[in-house]
């Protein structure tokens, strides 16, 4: 199979690129979308989906990016695409309630690493950031994006757990995720804001995401570390349509909906097939544990249609990005871990 690509900028067409039921579902969407956290991972190429699915679909409407903007030139090239850009940081009261109004709301704020040592720090960005968003925008509809470390470890047999599954998270990382998700469920019940949890678990592109920290370790002869045995993955750009599209599932008292591919996935598998495609052997360490963080997103391909890429299409990506000196965003995932420190 040929390289999906071979160059930053075309990456990020690709991840940006609407499908057609996200224009589909832009002619219907009413209001300006505000983006926040757009800095972080996913941000940027789903600022620029939005902005494109926007004129695809024939529509007005603005699309508002708020980040601290700490990475150099994002905040220029997200405006040479078209995005609106607010600079503040979301722990300022005064700050957040001096947002651009907007009847739909992306809240992609987040931290996870680094936790371990300056818990405060992250209880305060996961919590005390999302109740003041929340009250600043309680008449929108808002897609929170969480984690599927809310969850338990469950069997690796048992396909992942669903949405009725009852939180029991570990670590205070995984804590603090689950106090985002209750914050935004008082300002739901309490003040009528329609809300989503948007539970991810592991989105993957060619510069960062599990199947890349494995790709890594293979190519600097590093062992693969197979105690978390198996783990889901799913494209970017997918989970970036499915994020813009959750609005429509907005509810009070909130919706929750697992986004993550269809597969449980061997990591030893996913090794030695990546180490086929690299031309390079692949040793492991550690043996495979019974359990792990596993979801089961049955709910969202039945809404929004099947994950778009399958694994084999993207070890085999990610081994040519990586064999053509492609670059990476050097953010391990750590998806190893668990006893939730991280």
């Amino acid at each position: 199979m040929r390289a999906i690509t071979n160059t930053n900028e075309s990456l990020e067409e690709i991840l940006s690129r609407p499908d057609d039921g996200l224009v589909e579902y832009f002619r219907e969407l009413c209001g300006d979308i505000v983006i926040l956290g757009v800095g972080g991972k996913m941000g940027p190429t789903l600022a620029r989906m939005a902005v494109r699915a926007t004129q695809e679909s024939a529509t007005r409407r603005r699309v508002i990016g708020v980040s601290t903007f700490s990475q150099p030139g994002l905040r220029d090239a997200l405006h040479a695409a078209d995005v609106e850009t607010h600079q503040a940081d979301l722990l300022n009261a005064d700050t957040v309630n001096q947002l651009p109004e907007a009847e739909n709301v992306i809240y992609m704020v987040g931290r996870k690493f680094g936790s371990t040592g300056a818990e405060w720090n992250t209880w305060a960005t996961n919590v005390l950031a999302a109740g003041r968003v929340g009250e600043r925008y309680a008449g929108s509809r808002i897609v929170a994006f969480s984690s599927g470390n809310v969850y338990p470890f469950v069997s690796v047999e048992s396909g992942g757990v669903t949405e009725a599954a009852r939180p029991d998270p570990v670590g205070e990382y995984a804590m603090s995720c689950l106090g985002r998700e209750r914050l935004f469920d008082y300002v739901s019940n309490e003040k009528g804001a329609r809300v989503v949890h948007y539970r991810l678990n592991y989105a993957v592109e060619l510069r960062y995401g599990i199947i890349v920290d494995v790709a890594t370790r293979i190519l600097s002869g590093e062992p693969v570390d197979l105690t978390t045995g198996y783990v889901n993955v799913i494209w970017q750009r997918y989970a970036n349509s499915v994020a813009l599209r959750c609005l429509q599932l907005a509810a009070t008292p909130p919706a929750i909906l697992n986004v993550t591919g269809s597969e449980t996935i061997s990591v030893r598998d996913m090794a030695t097939r990546l180490g086929e495609c690299l031309n390079r052997p692949v040793t492991f360490s550690g043996t495979e544990s019974a359990t792990a963080l596993l979801s089961n997103a049955s709910r969202c391909h039945e809404l929004f249609g099947s994950p778009d890429v399958d694994l084999d299409t993207l070890i085999q990506w990610v081994a040519e990005w990586l064999k053509r000196g492609g670059s990476t965003l050097g953010k391990p995932t750590h998806y190893e871990t668990r006893d939730g420190k991280f």
